[in-house]
């Protein structure tokens, strides 16, 4: 299992709209992924490691799939309208990270 994570970094003056993201982007990324993603998450940054520290990320977006190849299989095809869809809920570049998931 391998996991895809969508990290928006909480930098001064940028905008991330929540709920146009869980309501709108992320029902889109499933339909258009399908079957080959096995789950998704979204955590909304909290706090930092520091009591009174802001988060380093002002949301992560999980996204399971079996493989870095079925992950592929199913992006590719909709990466233009997946990621022409961020302008709708944020100015943030978000950083991506493919990890593999042992526990």
């Amino acid at each position: 299992m391998i996991k895809v994570s969508v990290m928006y970094p909480n930098v001064e003056g940028s905008r991330f709209d929540m709920k146009y993201y869980l309501e709108k982007h992320i029902p889109m990324v499933r339909q258009r992924l399908g079957p080959a993603m096995k789950g998704v998450a979204v955590e909304e940054g909290l706090g930092g490691g520091e009591p009174g520290s802001p988060a380093p990320y002002v949301a992560v977006g999980h996204l399971l799939f079996e493989s870095v190849e079925a992950f592929q299989n199913s992006f590719g095809p909709h990466a233009q309208a997946i990621l022409g869809d961020i302008p709708n809920y944020t100015n943030i570049q978000p950083t991506i990270q493919i990890g593999n998931v042992k526990l």
